[in-house]
Parts: structure tokens; sequence; C-alpha cells
């Protein structure tokens, strides 16, 4: 399946330019259609002000989200006045309870969400849910944006972080597109008696399936002589000279509807390159 409809969605006027960059660049070379939400949120918790403030307060914070949504439209309607893709854009305003659901309704129409990376300096609590609500709610994949490394449609080469999980295979199956243009795709399998003590050959099944569809495919199967796997990943995309990463997508239910898992979380903090996710 090729990505067809793509959807991005922008909280900050900083992160105009450098989503809508790569996020045009990849719809004009995929013959996608983008659409582009812009949310203006308001992050206040009504009921926590003093006696006869709340609906002031909430009034004000209102019509700043108003203004910030405004905004972030104005400007990201300039950048794609300038492209050749077909295109849509809206501005809304919503309140950070509501979010997730919102997130979750556009996205599980979309081929495929690109996102800035949800973890960071200066970011804001609501970076997480958008990518998590998007994975979790919306049964999407995602592209988590990084700074260092540009998205392509045709990367060179990709890196696969297997482990013979759902999550890992549901992420293969989304990003097949990327796999078959990439000129090389590596499995990369960590501790590979973890996942799959009774299989002799590890990655070969995930390899033959690639094969069939034309992928160019190798397996790397490496010992955990890190503390963390997500650091075994990281350094494996670095040593490979990979443009994009591709992973299963873990969490949990416990203070939030989703909960990025600790290795979704520490491998999307420390990306050097783009990451492909599914649940």
């Amino acid at each position: 399946m090729a990505y067809k409809s793509i959807l991005t969605i922008l909280t900050e006027p900083k992160e105009v330019a450098p989503v809508l960059d790569a996020a045009v660049a990849f719809a004009e070379a995929s013959q996608a259609h983008l659409e582009v939400l812009c949310l203006g949120i308001d992050r206040t918790q009504t009921g926590y002000y003093f006696a006869g403030a709340t609906a002031l307060m909430h009034e004000e914070t209102i019509l700043q989200a108003q203004s910030e949504a405004q905004a972030i439209e104005a400007e990201a309607r300039q950048f794609l006045a300038r492209s050749a893709i077909s295109w849509g854009i809206e501005g809304m305003v919503a309140q950070s309870a509501s979010i997730a659901g919102l997130v979750a309704r556009r996205a599980r129409f979309a081929d495929l969400v690109i996102l800035p990376k949800p973890y960071g300096k200066d970011q804001y609590a609501d970076a997480p849910v958008i990518a998590e609500s998007a994975m979790f709610h919306g049964n999407v994949p995602v592209v988590i944006l990084a700074e260092e490394a540009a998205l392509t449609a045709t990367p060179a080469r990709v890196v696969i972080a297997w482990n013979e999980s759902p999550e890992a295979m549901t992420a293969v199956r989304h990003a097949m597109p990327l796999l078959k243009a990439a000129t090389e795709v590596d499995i990369c399998i960590i501790a590979p008696e973890r996942h799959s003590p009774d299989v002799a050959d590890p990655g070969a099944e995930l390899s033959r399936m690639l094969a069939r569809h034309g992928v160019k495919v190798s397996v790397s199967i490496l010992a955990q002589t890190l503390p963390r796997v997500s650091e075994m990943i990281a350094r494996h995309v670095a040593d490979t000279d990979a443009d994009l990463l591709v992973m299963g997508a873990y969490g949990h239910s416990r203070f939030r509807e989703a909960i990025l898992g600790g290795a979704t979380r520490n491998m999307l903090e420390h990306a050097e390159v783009p990451v492909v996710m599914a649940h």
C-alpha cells in the first residue's frame, strides 16, 4: 500500500517550517495529499482558580489558544501555497483533556502521520499525547522526525528493530513502501534468545518475507552490551549510517489512556534519524 493520505499536526509556531518542510517533500515524492491540523491548545485545568476567577481566566486562555491556532494556520498556509502538492488545512482550538480523542479521529483516516519529536527541551506535555493517540487509538503509523536527519520517501539505508513482537510486525507492514524503496534494509536483532529461544535462525522468516517484496535485506544479530536496548539500536543505526529506523511502539495504560513504554520513549528522546512507529 502506498501512502496517499498524510496527516501532520502543528501545535507550535516553531514547528511549522521544519515539520512542513519534511511533510511537503514526502507528500510530493509519494504523490500524496497532505492534511494539516493546526491546534491551539488551552492547557488550563478549570476548577483550580480562586472563587469567581475561573470563567474569566478560562475565557482568556481560550482566546489565547484561538490566537495561537490562527497564527499557526496563517504561517502554514503561506508555506503550503508555495508547494505544488494537494493539501488541506484546518485550525482548531482544543483543551488538553480532549486532544487524545480529536487526534485519534483525524489519524484514523490517514495512511501516515508525520510529527515532530515529542520529547525535548521546551516541549509541552501535549506532544507525547498527540503521538500516542495517533499510534495507539488512531491505529496509524507515525513518523517521528529528527532534527539531525531529513525524512525521505526513498531512504538509502533502513534499520528494522526486530524482536518477533506483533508491534514490530505491524510497523514492518506499515513501512513496506519505504522498505521497498530503500537501497538496503537491515533487520537488527538484539539478544535473540530473549524473544525466540526456540528459533534456530532469528530473522530468517522476516527476511524471506521482505525479499519476496523485492526488499534488499540483511540480518544483524547483536549481543546486548549496553544497559538499554534503545541504546543498542541507536548505536547500530549510527554504525550502519542508516537514514530511517522502523520499530514497534510499546505502551501501557497506567495513568493515561496510553503511555509510551520505556524503550519507546528512550528511543524517541535520543533518535538521530526519523523513526517509523506503529502499534
